[in-house]
């Protein structure tokens, strides 16, 4: 199994997306890059956030890109649907290197119009969310979420 770290807006529409796919494995809704380890402190940088755990014999990260621009504005920053706020940025995370080159690569591929604002980075830090934040949209499916989650049917496993 591998991890790659999506940031989309709110996590629990991209959690609750995710979960659904082919070839994911498990989800878990969580913090990237910031600079506390205290999920009740200010967000301190982080990202919004859910680590995937994928069988890459049975998607590729390069699919999972996919599925990602699926679901975000990737010109928006700092921004998805009524989702304001630095946390809320779009992002690609990863201890993998190569992981990281390959959604560059596919962010390169995509550039068309206006300039793409989905950050590349290295996992540096991650924080799992607190239980109440774990698959919310399953556990109360009416709660606001900005992704069109009747996408999945295209997708669901």
């Amino acid at each position: 199994m591998e991890e790659i770290y999506f940031a989309g807006g709110c996590l629990w529409g991209v959690q609750e997306f995710m979960r659904h796919l082919p070839g994911v494995v498990s989800t878990e809704a969580g913090r990237a890059n910031g600079s506390s380890d205290n999920t009740q402190a200010p967000y301190d940088g982080y990202a919004e956030c859910v680590r995937i755990k994928f069988d890459p014999s049975a998607v590729s990260v390069m699919q999972l890109m996919d599925y990602l621009f699926e679901i975000i504005d990737p010109y928006s920053l700092n921004q998805q649907g009524q989702d304001i706020g630095i946390k809320y940025r779009t992002g690609v995370y990863s201890c993998s290197a190569e992981h990281l080159q390959i959604a560059q690569e596919y962010i390169a591929k995509r550039q068309d119009r206006d300039q793409i604002v989905v950050e590349v980075l290295p996992l540096t830090n991650y924080v799992k969310s607190d239980p109440e934040h774990q698959d919310r949209l399953t556990l109360y499916p009416n709660d606001y979420c900005h992704i069109p989650l009747d996408l999945l049917h295209k997708y669901r496993r």
